[in-house]
């Protein structure tokens, strides 16, 4: 086997596994780095065989193409279409956005320019050959290229070194072609009695010289160039519009007929097209000896992105590189996984953002069209409202209009009304657990912190979960809301936020830390149980948090009671403390949202089993404490919306649940994830948790706060101006910049009154200089 190899120092005897466009790139140019080189590539199709049409590659591609091989990078120029708007086609209506700069070619063209690279430069190329055993490629070559696509052979071979893991996802979509050319990159949605279908279209090929094409598609053209058409649905929709009984040839004549619209009429031809479901791939590792995994074996990104042709030929880029820059073939694998793992993995989170994005686009249809629009061109998060802004400043500021902002006015300093009252802004300081409390009795520390962030501009401030008994607390640092005396120091902050912030909201959040109290201080060991002085835990089933936390006792009906009855206490002296808002905390594994998680609820009595039986406890104490709490003030609940851990609470689940919170009388949803049970496999990454609100917002109708690596102003102002969230929760951000909310604001160059400047500090509303910035540029740069 290859891991029982002996791993070369140089690599002299290449073998390349797959030849499209990854695996032939990353033979040219290991050719061409090094003459010396044996390069072998074996192909089991023809040379002219490919089961695609159109392949688009960024900019930052093809500089990348540029530099290593300039041969390469002017063929591919010769034949490269170039465009830069963007058409989205929904419900009658086509909003087009440009300033997108796209590059496409033909395939069987790219497959052709490398196929002639590499002969000129001398790799071997073995089409229609089926490739040795992996294991005798290893034992016969310094470094064997496993660039054999998404049914990868080597990766299998190798399982249990690659250790893969292939999702496989709700659409189901065939790749198509047409034979004129898109004047744009198109997004057509149908609406069809079966369900919502869509459509994405480019053009790959230039209409011949003498052809003239009109403004838009209409009626027969000849040598008029050709696109790439990928029709895409739910797997749902396709059963029932019968393309699981069509051969062929009659699925691409329907699919012609649905989108006629798009295509003026004209057919679409398949290349031994079949419908299939995109399975996304992830690799923990890349490399086993000297065998290495390239392009689509190590890793696949969704379609809606085109990024497969991309990652495979950086991917060729980066392993040529390190092979060139390390001493071994051992190092420069190593280095080769370090380069390109961040980056894919950045690649697949848009990826699957834009696939999901597609998977539920039955909940946007409502929107209105320039705002689905924008919905649609920044579902990635990779195009976001400023990077917009800068591509297509007209299109940015209709959506703009169209949703209410005042001229000058960024999304997110626009007013938000909740019940009887109006947030200035849609910026949130998240709550965030201080464990500085004596007592549970909140002190200076406390009025600095939330003070603070008051000041810094944020439209509301919101209090750590406050504990509503002393059992209830997570760690003895927490604060709560079960003596006058704490009902007092809290008053003292809500009247310094009132007095000196005006205009600012201050909410509190209350909760009880169920199984996943009494432990130490985060900062002495997050979630581990204190040394002395512990106290006992409660919670729906008796289950501990981790293996070596505390078991808790199972409530009882009268204790129950006697917790709903604390949340109530606790409420009625929040509200005479002053709070604008009371948020009821029903996630992260504390409490009440035990008894949500059927993870953590295994109960059998009438507050255990079915999702609505789980609700109940919950729901009661929500109506309790809606009952004291002040008619005109909101009330809000935060959520997980999905433990991240195999039968959990689901994304359908987290729907229900918000829901009758909602019927209950909630007047927005706080929706986080996680931190329920200790064994969860969170995906982290950029606004993480955010599509969770966005499917709860449009699935409910009910306002939600988006929570979770919000950590820009361009992230809040593009969620909410695409209507994915109302308000944006940050808390990070907030712990680095106090002033958060105004710098913002002075960043964007807005002045108004959603972002208000203390007095004091209004000198500052400026960035101050940072240094010289008028000295003379130079004339003349030389070479080195």
């Amino acid at each position: 086997m290859a891991g029982a190899v002996t791993v070369p120092d140089s690599a002299q005897r290449v073998a390349v596994v797959g030849g499209g466009p990854g695996g032939l790139y990353a033979a040219a140019l290991l050719k061409r780095l090094d003459p010396a080189r044996s390069v072998t590539v074996w192909e089991r199709n023809a040379p002219d065989d490919t089961f695609g049409f159109g392949v688009v590659l960024s900019d930052e591609t093809l500089g990348g193409i540029e530099h290593a091989d300039p041969v390469v990078y002017a063929a591919l120029q010769r034949h490269f279409v170039r465009w830069d708007d963007i058409d989205i086609v929904h419900a009658g209506t086509r909003q087009t956005s440009g300033g997108h700069g796209f590059a496409a070619l033909g395939r069987k063209r790219l497959l052709q320019i490398l196929h002639d690279r590499c002969r000129e430069l001398g790799v071997d190329l073995r089409f229609r050959s089926e490739a040795p055993d992996v294991d005798r490629l290893a034992a016969g070559h310094d470094l064997v290229v496993a660039a054999d696509g998404v049914h990868s052979t080597t990766r299998d071979t190798y399982s249990h070194v690659f250790r893969p893991h292939v999702a496989t996802h709700r659409c189901r979509y065939i790749w198509l072609a047409a034979d004129f050319a898109f004047d744009a990159f198109r997004f057509e949605i149908a609406e069809t009695e079966h369900g919502v279908m869509q459509l994405h279209g480019y053009p790959y090929s230039r209409p011949s010289p003498d052809h003239h094409p009109s403004t838009r598609p209409s009626g027969p053209q000849r040598q008029s160039g050709a696109s790439t058409v990928i029709v895409e649905m739910r797997e749902e929709v396709w059963r029932a519009a019968g393309f699981d009984e069509l051969d062929e040839q009659e699925s691409v004549a329907r699919c012609a007929k649905i989108f006629a619209d798009a295509l003026g009429g004209r057919p679409l031809r398949s290349n031994k097209s079949a419908w299939t479901t995109f399975r996304t791939v992830v690799n923990e590792h890349w490399s086993h000896g000297n065998v290495v995994l390239l392009g689509d074996a190590a890793h696949t990104a969704h379609f809606s992105i085109g990024s497969g042709t991309k990652l495979a030929v950086e991917d060729a880029l980066a392993l040529a590189a390190c092979l060139t820059e390390q001493p071994d073939v051992a190092s420069a694998l190593a280095a080769y996984e370090a380069e390109r793992k961040p980056v894919v993995a950045s690649t697949q989170r848009a990826a699957r953002a834009s696939l999901e994005w597609f998977e539920n686009i039955g909940l946007y249809l409502d929107q209105p069209p320039r705002q689905f629009a924008f919905n649609l061109l920044t579902r990635s998060r990779r195009v976001t409202h400023d990077n917009l802004r800068l591509r297509d400043a007209s299109f940015t500021e209709a959506v703009e209009r169209d949703f209410g902002c005042p001229p000058g006015t960024p999304p997110m300093f626009t007013p938000f009304r909740l019940r009887g009252l109006t947030l200035r802004n849609r910026v949130v300081v998240s709550p965030m657990d201080m464990y500085s409390a004596t007592d549970g009795v909140p002190g200076d520390f406390h009025l600095v912190h939330l003070g603070a962030r008051a000041l810094g501009g944020a439209g509301l401030v919101m209090t750590e979960m406050v504990c509503v008994s002393p059992e209830g607390r997570i760690t003895p640092g927490c604060a709560g809301l079960y003596t006058g005396q704490q009902a007092e120091a809290w008053k003292r902050v809500v009247r310094f936020v009132h007095t000196r912030a005006p205009g600012t909201a201050i909410g509190v959040q209350l909760g009880h830390s169920g199984r996943k109290g009494s432990t130490r201080l985060m900062w002495e060991g997050m979630d581990e149980p204190l040394e002395e002085g512990n106290w006992p835990l409660v919670a729906a089933s008796p289950i501990p948090y981790r293996p070596d936390s505390q078991t808790p006792r199972e409530l009882t009906r009268s204790q129950l009671t006697d917790i709903r009855e604390q949340f109530t206490s606790a409420a009625w002296r929040a509200a005479r403390a002053g709070f604008d808002l009371l948020e009821l905390h029903c996630a992260h594994g504390y409490l009440l949202s035990g008894f949500l998680s059927p993870l953590t609820n295994h109960r059998t009595d009438a507050y255990g089993g079915s999702l609505e039986r789980r609700l109940r406890f919950p729901l009661e104490v929500f109506d309790a404490v809606r009952a004291v709490w002040p008619a005109e003030r909101p009330m809000t609940v935060r959520i997980s919306a999905t433990d991240w851990a195999e039968g959990g609470t689901s994304a359908e689940d987290a729907v229900d649940i918000a829901r009758a919170f909602a019927e209950h009388g909630a007047d927005a949803i706080d929706v986080s994830t996680g931190q329920v049970v200790a064994d969860e496999r969170p995906e982290f990454g950029r606004s993480y948790q955010t599509p969770y609100a966005d499917r709860i917002r449009h699935a409910t109708g009910r306002p939600v706060i988006a929570v979770g690596a919000i950590s820009s102003w361009d992230d809040v102002n593009s969620l909410i101006l695409a209507g994915r969230t109302d308000l944006c929760a940050l808390a990070r951000p907030h712990l680095y910049d106090p002033h958060w909310t105004l710098h913002a604001a002075a960043e964007q160059g807005y002045d108004g009154p959603g972002a208000v400047w203390p007095a004091p500090y209004r000198a500052g509303s400026r960035r101050p200089q940072t240094g010289r910035t008028d000295a003379p540029k130079p004339r003349l740069t030389l070479g080195g």
